[in-house]
């Protein structure tokens, strides 16, 4: 059988019971929390020490010699008497002066040979009626002409006053509206409008306007000895010029590419605060000069066509012209407005 004994106690014995000799050993009796310390040490930023060390230490640097006493007067003028002493001075060429773009110089005037349009011909093809008569296509267009004219006039030197006209694809209205902005332009008062034709594959401009056969666009990129003010065309509109294209080439897109193109622009608005520059290029998805004028002009207006040109032709006709920093979106031919708005009709 198991051995059963009882347990001492406290009045038994004297020694202490198993939790009192616990307690001594495990420290029972002191259970709270840990003491905080009142304050942190900060901690040593770690700092990248240097890769390599120089070893090799620097010199001493020499004090400056102290400056030569002048020579004699008589001195130097024996030298200069003497053919042997004398040595060429080597004579620093000056500087070129910089190209002045906005100053106090004079504006390059048009001197271009007049010509006259036919008004009739034009109010026929649905433009705008150069003799000022009101419509609803002019207020249109004075709207466009507000939202040009205000970047034109807060832009930087004369970038902004040279305005692209494009189009996605063809027939999409893209003359239509340049030849109508260029009549709008015009009659401000204050205003001179060169309207230039870049389409050379397809000069439409020139058709609309009947011109002449004379040396145009084309002829002064490839010829530096052609001035483009003398081949600006001033029309019987006041205020009113026109560029043809000229001579049709195989290579339009590199010489509108090239160097000459940014001098001909130049030209045409330096010292010019008054004038604007319109450009109707070729479709931007159809040929390239679109692409390289945008580099040039300080506004792009966008035409698109109303039920027919497609969002994603937007994009990429918009994404080929980013070299422009001002891309404006003109809706042509769009008979329905939502917010029920038609301009002209207060006038008849």
């Amino acid at each position: 059988m198991t051995e059963h004994r009882p347990i001492k106690t406290s009045k038994d014995d004297d020694s202490s019971s198993l939790l009192e000799r616990a307690s001594g050993a495990f420290g029972l009796n002191n259970l709270g929390a840990a003491p905080m310390p009142t304050s942190f040490d900060d901690v040593p930023m770690k700092r990248a020490r240097p890769l390599r060390k120089s070893t090799v230490e620097s010199a001493p640097v020499a004090p400056p010699p102290a400056p030569a006493s002048p020579p004699d007067p008589e001195t130097i003028a024996i030298e200069d008497a003497a053919p042997q002493a004398s040595l060429p001075i080597p004579v620093r060429p000056a500087a070129p002066p910089p190209a002045v773009i906005e100053g106090n110089a004079k504006a390059i005037a048009l001197s271009g040979e007049p010509i006259e349009v036919d008004f009739a011909r034009l109010r026929e093809r649905g433009y705008i009626d150069p003799s000022g008569q009101a419509s609803g296509l002019a207020e249109e267009f004075r709207i466009v002409k507000r939202q040009v004219l205000d970047a034109a006039r807060h832009g930087a030197r004369g970038l902004a006053r040279r305005i692209l006209i494009t189009s996605p694809h063809a027939d999409e209205g893209k003359t239509f509206c340049a030849v109508n902005l260029a009549l709008s332009l015009a009659a401000e008062t204050d205003l001179e409008v060169v309207l230039i034709d870049a389409d050379l594959a397809n000069p439409s401009i020139k058709e609309v306007f009947g011109l002449p056969e004379r040396a145009g666009l084309m002829d002064v990129l490839t010829n530096p000895d052609l001035l483009v003010e003398q081949h600006v065309l001033q029309t019987d509109i006041g205020g009113l010029w026109l560029l043809p294209p000229g001579r049709q080439g195989n290579y339009a897109s590199e010489a509108l590419s090239s160097r000459r193109t940014a001098e001909v622009f130049e030209r045409l608005t330096a010292q010019a605060p008054n004038r604007i520059v319109l450009i109707d290029s070729p479709p931007a998805l159809a040929a390239s000069p679109a692409a390289e004028l945008a580099k040039h002009v300080g506004q792009t207006i966008l035409v698109a066509r109303a039920d027919r040109t497609g969002k994603s032709a937007l994009e990429d006709a918009a994404q080929l012209l980013s070299a422009c920093p001002d891309i404006k979106l003109v809706l042509n031919g769009a008979n329905f407005s939502p917010s029920g708005r038609r301009f002209g009709s207060y006038y008849g």
